[in-house]
């Protein structure tokens, strides 16, 4: 059974797209490790990239073309300094030439040694082949990014890395979860904690999952600070500035966590919150249109309903919450996450919207439930609610970009999530119609009944009504 983290679910990396930029960052990185492994990164002469289906229909709209460049320069898309970016781009297209690994300068051309291949292979959507030349061999390798950052090869164990550990409570269904609550008399915060226990310390524990929130804060307060238009031609205006500054004021503060307590003096009428959650949900997702650091939660293009919907219960909700709500909220949303992951896809590639939106607004449902006083019967509930109604949401990009509609739907799944979580704190669970479980069986058979025009390929819907000349 696979024994994912919390840290797999959540990771930190640079947008615009979990399985279009990040995932194929890591495939480039994987490939190097391979050159190393085998002695012949100090003797490449050429590489060249094929990308093949929903990475080729919309990788230049993704960036997927600058994450192969950057992780075939030896860059970390967790560390790497965001401004240093078009620095290393820039120089790579001006020069035609990358700093392989940050070992070895060959010539490289990203006109031609990128190739955007429509057909798709049989495997998975995302599909990309890296091939390295020396004088005397050539050594080729496929990967395929499948959602939130995984990245993986057709003929492995693809749950390898994950199988490494043994929980204590392996989960693999939200009834076997339920099960080991009952059980244990432990939220199921508590379950997923003695899990990630044996991977790290608890010491370890609390600084990543603080320093996952840090990221998440930082970027809200950067998309609330930043204004002008998104990058790539459908000249987005943001909106997060404009919003945050009506709603703010004249208040005054320093940086991110004065600002959150600057928040809470607010007025909180209905409308007001509306607007915070909107706004914070719209700083994440322009921050991450515009190749920024974000969280896959669980992937960039649904990075903003997470953090949307903890900083609603943190400004609004719990004047006195602080890190461990924070810690708990976190946990809770990474382990229905990763359910998801299990039973379904958390790839727009295999499965649409629903597999980004609908899973983050499911993650976030349940995460406040719990921290909202839900027994875990009813955070399971809330997921279910949540995710009932993102059932066959469709993944249309327009121009390929994680823009237009994908921005605005982080705000529709971050108020979906604290609906949901209210009306499972309303409800008796035992009179739930609709286990968890089911909800993700009917999303992954949805997922392969829906046409493939509308899974992150730009052949239908929106991408097809609107095209960039109209805007």
């Amino acid at each position: 059974m696979e024994c994912i983290s919390v840290f797999d679910m959540l990771k930190i990396g640079v947008g615009p797209s979990s399985s279009h930029t990040l995932g194929p960052w890591r495939a480039a990185e994987q490939f190097l490790k391979e050159l190393r492994n085998r002695n012949l990164i100090d003797n490449i002469i050429s590489v060249k990239v094929d990308l093949y289906g929903s990475l080729s229909l919309t990788g230049k709209g993704h960036a997927t073309d600058l994450a192969v460049m950057l992780g075939l320069s030896g860059a970390d898309p967790e560390y790497i300094p965001v401004e240093s970016i078009d620095v290393i781009i820039t120089a790579i297209k001006n020069k035609k030439e990358i700093f392989l690994g940050n070992e070895i300068l060959i010539p490289f051309c990203f006109e031609t040694d990128i190739v955007f291949n429509r057909n798709f292979l049989p495997f998975h959507a995302n599909g990309l082949t890296f091939t390295a030349k020396t004088d005397t061999e050539t050594y080729s390798e496929t990967y395929y990014s499948i959602g939130g950052g995984f990245v993986v090869k057709e003929k492995e164990d693809h749950h390898k890395e994950e199988i490494l550990h043994t929980f204590p409570f392996p989960v693999e269904k939200a009834a076997e979860l339920l099960a080991y609550c009952t059980a244990e008399n432990k939220k199921i915060s508590e379950i997923v904690y003695e899990n990630e226990k044996t991977m790290r310390s608890e010491e370890e524990i609390h600084n990543e999952l603080l320093r996952i929130w840090d990221t998440m804060l930082e970027c809200m307060y950067i998309g609330c600070h930043s204004e002008g238009i998104l990058p790539g031609g459908l000249n987005v205006r943001r909106r997060a500035y404009d919003m945050h500054k009506n709603l703010i004021g004249v208040l005054p503060y320093e940086d991110p966590y004065s600002w959150l307590q600057i928040i809470r003096q607010t007025e909180v009428k209905f409308r007001q919150i509306l607007k915070w959650v909107s706004c914070f949900a719209l700083a994440v997702n322009e921050v991450n249109a515009s190749l920024g650091r974000v969280v896959t939660a669980p992937t960039n293009g649904s990075a903003g309903v997470i953090p949307a919907v903890l900083m609603y219960y943190l400004v609004i909700e719990n004047h006195e919450a602080g890190e461990k709500e924070i810690k708990q909220f976190l946990m809770v949303a990474g382990e229905i996450g990763s359910i998801f992951k299990k039973g379904a896809t958390i790839s727009a590639a295999m499965g649409g919207c629903q597999a980004e939106i609908g899973v983050s607004s499911a993650m976030a449902a349940a995460a406040l439930c719990e921290l909202m006083g839900g027994t875990p019967a009813q955070v399971t509930m809330a997921a279910e609610i949540a995710m009932e109604h993102h059932l066959g949401l469709t993944c249309d990009p327009i121009g390929g970009l994680v823009q237009i509609p994908c921005i605005e739907r982080n705000t529709m799944g971050a108020i979906k999530a604290i609906n949901a979580a209210e009306l499972a704190l309303e409800t008796d669970a035992l009179n739930a119609k609709v286990p968890l479980d089911k909800v993700i069986n009917t999303m992954w058979e949805t997922a392969k009944d829906m046409n493939t025009k509308y899974k992150e390929t730009s052949e239908g819907g929106l991408a097809v009504a609107v095209g960039l000349a109209d805007c």
